[in-house]
């Protein structure tokens, strides 16, 4: 899975360079974070801008995430949402549970406040 990872201070950013993140590679990010988790990274932004479809696999691994990081006192945030993904947030919901962000700068900028 295409990932790029950049450290911004305490803020982890995650960059999924996939148009989908589905059954196929949403177990490599799961694993990615929670190797990230377990080397002591416990904020971080996904920046979600070139993703055009997140299936149930993929919500989950995000979720899986959401959850260790607030285990951890940290916070997972949600940037760049494409309008497909967005409805798919929208109608399971999870948008109350994930900050979501329209850009991963200001996702960062959350964190600083």
């Amino acid at each position: 899975m295409n990932i790029q990872i950049n450290e911004q201070g305490a803020v982890v950013l995650i960059s999924v360079g996939e148009e989908r993140l589905d059954a196929h590679n949403s177990g490599d990010l799961k694993t990615r974070l929670l190797s990230l988790f377990e080397g002591g990274k416990n904020n971080m932004v996904i920046n979600l801008q070139g993703v055009r479809f997140v299936d149930s696999s993929g919500l989950g691994a995000l979720v899986s995430g959401f959850k260790n990081a607030s285990a951890r006192n940290g916070s997972l945030k949600l940037a760049g949402l494409q309008p497909q993904v967005q409805s798919m947030f929208e109608l399971t919901r999870l948008h109350r549970v994930f900050e979501i962000f329209p850009s991963p700068e200001e996702a960062i900028a959350s964190f600083q406040v």
